[in-house]
């Protein structure tokens, strides 16, 4: 076992751990950031994962990836009354069929513990009507994805606020 190194005080701003700041953290984040290109660069649209990221967050609690969701839909071109009404999208006249099962998808990946059969049949056969084979392995991956991210900046208590959009494009390769 490796001695610890001295705690640096956490502030209501500051992480209380920094991931990019240490090596191994480093490493793994540029690795968990290269998966995510996978599901960039898939036929899933843009905006739909975006959507889909952000109301994970929502859900989770996760203030870095919302803030960094909001900001690269915004940046993609989303709108701002879209982005504004994810978190009550059932009650929004908004999103396309498509984007509702992805949205319904992401909400019941996410909320395991409330639901004893996770994704619903239901769910998963509205989901099939809209997306191909490599799409729905894009969205089953983007909710797995989207709900580590936000467990590993809630752990480390990562604010949401700063993020500019792009600003990990240069980590992934």
């Amino acid at each position: 076992m490796t001695a610890a190194t001295p705690m640096t005080p956490v502030t209501p701003e500051a992480p209380r751990f920094d991931m990019f700041g240490n090596d191994l953290g480093a490493r793994f984040s540029k690795r968990f950031a290269n998966a995510s290109l996978l599901i960039h660069q898939s036929t899933l649209p843009r905006a739909t994962q975006e959507l889909v990221s952000l109301r994970a967050s929502q859900i989770n609690g996760c203030g870095w990836c919302a803030d960094m969701h909001t900001k690269e839909a915004a940046a993609a071109g989303e709108s701002a009354v879209r982005l504004s009404l994810v978190a009550t999208w059932r009650e929004s006249t908004v999103y396309t069929p498509a984007e509702r099962a992805a949205l319904a998808m992401a909400e019941e990946g996410t909320r395991l513990a409330d639901a004893h059969e996770g994704v619903s049949d239901e769910t998963w056969s509205a989901a099939r009507e809209h997306y191909d084979d490599d799409q729905i392995a894009a969205l089953v991956a983007l909710i797995a994805l989207i709900n580590a991210a936000n467990r590993l900046a809630v752990i480390v208590h990562q604010k949401g606020g700063s993020y500019e959009a792009g600003m990990f494009s240069a980590m992934i390769d």
